[in-house]
């Protein structure tokens, strides 16, 4: 099955440290994307940001934590264009068709089970 995922509610700002340019955005996403699909929307929203002068802060590598992706360094200019980029990479990614496969487990489930016991004792 294709993995998919959407922007699931209003995003959040929060003030970078002294002497960072623009905000932290955190945008709430669908569910926890595999890391093949976070890796394809960085690559599709740094396609979609190309030429674009105002962008010159924003962070692109590894966007996408637990179930957000996280925009470093969003100035107010380029919100509206980021806020289009962001949906049309999403949608592209979406469109891939990226397997929402597991990836194989380095132990058997009975293996981390006494592991996790050993950490309980």
């Amino acid at each position: 099955m294709s993995e998919h995922h959407q922007i699931a509610g209003s995003s959040q700002g929060e003030p970078l440290p002294e002497g960072r340019v623009g905000v932290r955005v955190r945008v709430p996403l669908s569910g926890c994307p595999s890391g093949r699909w976070s890796q394809d929307l960085s690559a599709r929203l740094a396609k979609e940001l190309v030429g674009h002068p105002a962008v010159g802060h924003l962070r692109l590598n590894n966007i996408v934590h637990g179930d957000q992706i996280i925009l470093e360094g969003v100035e107010e200019r380029e919100a509206p264009l980021l806020s289009k980029a962001l949906r049309r990479a999403i949608d592209a990614t979406n469109a891939a068709g990226i397997e929402d496969a597991a990836e194989p487990a380095n132990v058997v489930q009975d293996q981390a089970d006494a592991i996790a016991r050993q950490v309980d004792e």
